[in-house]
């Protein structure tokens, strides 16, 4: 088994992903995974505050809105 750095693996990931999907898509495949930003520690702690009722009817009222596939 050989040691290859995060940068080699990296660079074999994407060499397949164009291989097998194209440049287009394999682009448009990366930019489903975009890393984010921010601290998601601090952002749970935020909407951990807030009312789960009230986040639950939000998202129920919001699904009633939306037209299903």
């Amino acid at each position: 088994m050989s040691a290859r750095t995060l940068h080699q693996i990296q660079q074999e990931g994407l060499d397949v992903l164009v291989e097998k999907l194209g440049p287009d898509d394999a682009i448009r495949f990366l930019h489903i995974y975009e890393p984010g930003s921010g601290d998601w520690t601090q952002d749970r702690k935020k909407i951990l505050k807030n009312d789960p009722d009230k986040i639950i009817k939000s998202i129920m009222a919001r699904r009633k809105k939306v037209p299903a596939p």
